[in-house]
């Protein structure tokens, strides 16, 4: 889902104005120090992972305030686009023909008339899509996290495996990126898994429609 709200912030960046954008909110900042701390974890090999991906300074102790402020923006953009797409979906529901705008009216609608439908359901529909961007970005630091396990254990302790692991991963001069490295590609390889498996899946649950639609009925 970061994928898509990369690609929504970057659509948005191209058609509104500069400074249209609102500062990230106290809750966005409350937000985005708890998915840091869960993306930090308690290991030491996600900690490093965690330093070496948000730290710029030289011992990377700057790493918590860099992950926070970065991902307070990441949630500002996530509320918004939850929000314009929620309207979207909305709208796609609410439709055009007065039986449409009816149900709607009755499905979300809680003042006498009914003409707070199209709010409730956008206050509604956009909690429900930041949910799952929240979710998303669970599992993705989650990926990270087990990433940063598997590279720590590739590298061992040994002068051998640590010059090998070096090698295969560090791409800079004196290859100290090395670790680095190893978790985004550990972490993607993951990530690229999962979604194969949720394509798996949606094509079984669209045979298993397409199954029930076509199934002779017995009188």
């Amino acid at each position: 889902m970061k994928k898509l709200v990369i690609a929504c912030g970057l659509a948005v960046a191209l058609v509104a104005p500069a400074g249209a954008s609102a500062d990230p909110t106290e809750t966005d900042r409350d937000n985005a120090a708890k998915e840091c701390k869960a993306e930090r974890g308690t290991t030491a090999a996600t900690k490093e992972a965690f330093r070496v991906k948000y730290g710029t300074n030289k011992n990377g102790r700057n790493a918590f305030g860099k992950c926070v402020s970065g991902t307070a923006r990441e949630e500002e953009q996530e509320r918004e686009d939850a929000r314009d797409e929620a309207k979207q979906e909305c709208k796609a529901e609410r439709g055009s023909t007065e039986e449409s705008e009816k149900a709607f009216a009755e499905k979300f609608g809680t003042n006498k008339n009914g003409r707070n439908a199209f709010g409730k359901c956008v206050s509604q529909q956009a909690k429900a899509n930041k949910a799952e961007m929240d979710a998303d970005d669970a599992d993705e630091a989650e990926d990270r996290q087990n990433a940063a396990k598997q590279c720590k254990a590739e590298r061992g302790t040994t002068d051998a495996s640590e010059a090998a692991f070096a090698a295969k991963y560090g791409t800079n001069a004196n290859k100290s990126n090395a670790f680095g490295k190893c978790v985004s590609q550990k972490a993607q390889e993951q990530n690229d898994d999962e979604d194969e498996d949720e394509d798996e899946d949606e094509d079984e649950d669209e045979d298993e429609d397409e199954d029930e639609q076509t199934a002779p009925t017995t009188a």
